[in-house]
C-alpha cells in the first residue's frame, strides 16, 4: 500500500511531501506535485526527518529498567535502599533487578554493599547494576546460587563484584527473568523507541549481558509486529562459535559487545597508565591478542562485521593491533568491505584516526556518556585525572577525520534519548570536541545505516532510500529545532513504510 506524507517541512522547506512504495521512498518534491497514493497523511506543516537510529543498545535490560527499578536520580546510599525497599514491597516474589546507581558524589563516599541490600530483601535475590553496567552489587541469596563465585576475579565479600564475578552474577540475574516478564520488557523497550521517533535498534547481545534465547524471541517479536527494525549482534569469540549464531539467524555482524575491557567507572577499562584514583590499577584486557587476531580473520574471510567493546586506551590498541594483522595477511580491501565497529570509543589518539580512517571502521559512540561523566570535574577526571578526561570522546577529531560515527545510548546504561544524544554530541563538555549540529544529527540517523553497511547513496530522504521516518510535532525546521536545542514529540513514525503511530 502506497503512503504519501503531505505539506511536512523537510530540512528547513516548508510543503514538501514524500510518497512512499514497497517500503522505499519513491518520491520526494513539493507537495503540489504529488502523485497519488492509497493513505494520506497530512503533515500540517509538521517537521519530517529520517528516524532515528540507535546504534547502541540492549532490550531487554532496558525493558526491565523502564518497568523496574531505576536508579540512576539516587541521591546517596540511603535514597538508592529507600528506593529498593519500596520496588521490593510491589514486586512479589522473584529476583530484584535495578540499574543506575552512581556512587560519584554520594555523601556516604562508598557505593551499596550486600549488607545494604540483605537488610531489605532478606532471602530475595537482588541485582543491582552499577550505572556503566561493568559492575554490580547482589545480595547474599543471589551470591548463594551461583557456585564458585567466590573463586572468579573481581569477587568481593561486600557484594560488590566485577570482572568476572560480575559477568556470572548478571548471567544468574538475568537467567532468573521468566519468558513472560523477558517478552513484557522488550515490548516496553520497542514501544518507548517508537514514541521517540526511533525507527531502528541495534541489539548489542552476547553471552555475558543475555543469552541466544533472549535475542531470538526479541527478533521474533520484533518481526511479528509493527515496530522499529532491530538488528542483532552477538558478541562472541570465534573460538568459542561465536559465529554460528550470527549465520543462523543472520545477524548483522559478530561483536558489538564483545568486552574486550570493561568500564571506567568500574575501574575496569584497560588502560595504558594507572587510574588516577586507583593507582594499584590498570584495569584488565579480558582477551589475549591471538583470540581477537582469529576473531577478526575469521569474521574478514567471512564477510562479517565485527564489532569490539573497547573503552581503555589499551583495549583500543589492541583490537586495532589485531586488525592490523588481518589487513596485512587478507589485504586493506577485504577488511573495508566488513567495516568492522569500534563501540563506545572514548580514548582516540593520532594513530587510532588514521586507522579506523584507513581500515573504514565505525565509530559507535555514546554522547550521553560524555554528558553524564565528561568536563574537567566529572568522573573521568576522578579516574583519569583532568588532562586525559577532557581528551576523552573527541567526536570532532573523528567527523574531521573522516571516520564514520554512529550514535547510540548503550541503554539501560543512559536513557533511550535520541534529541538529547544529538544535543550532547554538541555541547560537549571538552570545548572543541563537539560536533557541528548537522553533523550530530546525520550520526544519530544516517550513521546507523552506514555502521550495518545499508546506507543509501542518496542518503536517508533520497529516492529508493528505505522509508524510515519520523513527524515530530513541530513546524520549526530542522536548523530551528538543532538550534533551540528542542525536543519535539514524535506524532508519527514510518518503519519500512508503515506507519506506527
Amino acid at each position: 500500500m502506497s503512503l504519501l506524507v503531505t505539506d511536512v517541512t523537510v530540512g528547513d522547506r516548508p510543503g514538501r511531501a514524500v510518497h512512499v512504495d514497497g517500503g522505499r521512498i519513491t518520491w520526494l518534491g513539493d507537495a503540489v506535485d504529488a502523485p497519488a497514493a492509497d493513505r494520506v497523511v497530512a503533515g500540517e506543516g509538521a517537521l519530517l526527518t529520517p528516524a532515528f537510529v540507535d546504534a547502541h543498545v540492549h532490550a531487554t535490560a532496558t525493558g526491565l529498567a523502564l518497568t523496574g527499578l531505576d536508579l540512576h536520580s539516587s541521591l546517596s546510599v540511603a535514597d538508592a535502599v529507600a528506593s529498593l525497599r519500596s520496588h521490593a514491597a510491589r514486586s512479589g516474589n522473584g529476583i530484584l533487578l535495578g540499574t543506575g546507581w552512581d556512587e560519584t558524589g554520594w555523601p556516604e563516599q562508598r557505593g551499596l554493599t550486600r549488607q545494604d541490600l540483605d537488610a531489605v530483601v532478606g532471602e530475595r535475590p537482588a541485582y543491582l547494576a552499577r550505572v556503566d553496567v561493568h559492575s554490580a552489587t547482589v545480595s547474599t541469596a543471589l551470591l548463594d546460587r551461583i557456585p564458585g563465585i567466590a573463586d572468579l576475579p573481581g569477587f568481593s565479600p561486600d557484594g560488590r563484584l566485577r570482572l568476572d564475578a560480575h559477568h556470572a552474577a548478571r548471567r544468574a540475574a538475568y537467567g532468573a527473568v521468566d519468558t513472560s516478564q523477558r517478552r513484557a520488557a522488550q515490548r516496553a523497550t520497542l514501544d518507548a523507541a517508537v514514541a521517540l521517533g526511533v525507527g531502528s535498534l541495534h541489539e548489542m547481545a552476547g553471552p555475558e549481558v543475555s543469552s541466544d534465547d533472549d535475542l531470538r524471541e526479541l527478533l521474533a517479536l520484533a518481526a511479528a509486529s509493527p515496530g522499529p527494525r532491530v538488528l542483532g549482534y552477538w558478541g562472541e569469540l570465534s573460538e568459542r562459535g561465536g559465529l554460528d549464531l550470527v549465520r543462523e539467524l543472520g545477524l548483522a555482524g559478530a561483536g558489538g559487545d564483545l568486552f574486550c575491557d570493561g568500564a571506567l567507572g568500574s575501574h575496569t577499562a584497560a588502560l595504558s597508565t594507572p587510574y588516577s584514583d586507583r593507582p594499584d590499577t590498570s584495569g584488565a584486557l579480558r582477551f589475549d591478542s591471538a583470540s581477537l587476531v582469529e576473531h577478526v580473520r575469521a569474521c574478514t574471510a567471512a564477510g562479517i562485521q565485527a564489532g569490539f567493546h573497547c573503552i581503555g586506551d589499551a583495549a583500543v590498541d589492541q583490537v586495532l593491533d589485531a586488525v592490523g594483522v588481518v589487513v596485512e595477511e587478507l589485504g586493506i580491501a577485504t577488511v573495508r568491505a566488513c567495516r568492522h565497529r569500534l563501540e563506545h570509543l572514548e580514548m582516540v589518539s593520532d594513530q587510532v584516526l588514521e586507522r579506523m580512517r584507513a581500515w573504514d571502521m565505525v565509530a559507535s559512540v555514546q554522547p550521553a556518556f560524555d554528558a553524564a561523566w565528561g568536563g574537567d570535574a566529572g568522573m573521568y577526571a576522578e579516574r583519569l585525572g583532568v588532562a586525559r578526561a577532557l581528551a576523552c570522546n573527541p567526536f570532532a577529531d573523528l567527523a574531521d577525520g573522516d571516520v564514520v560515527l554512529a550514535l547510540g545510548s548503550d541503554a539501560p546504561v543512559t536513557p533511550l534519548d535520541p534529541w538529547g544524544g544529538v544535543h550532547a554530541a554538541v555541547d560537549h563538555r571538552t570545548p572543541g570536541s563537539g560536533l557541528r549540529p548537522f553533523d550530530a544529527f546525520d550520526a544519530a540517523t544516517h550513521g546507523g545505516w552506514y555502521a550495518v553497511r545499508a546506507e543509501h547513496p542518496a542518503g536517508p530522504l533520497g529516492v529508493g532510500a528505505p522509508a524510515d521516518l519520523a513527524l515530530w510535532a513541530t513546524t520549526d525546521g530542522l536548523s530551528r529545532v538543532l538550534a533551540d536545542r528542542g525536543r519535539p514529540g514524535c506524532r508519527l513514525l514510518v518503519v519500512d513504510g508503515e506507519p506506527l503511530g
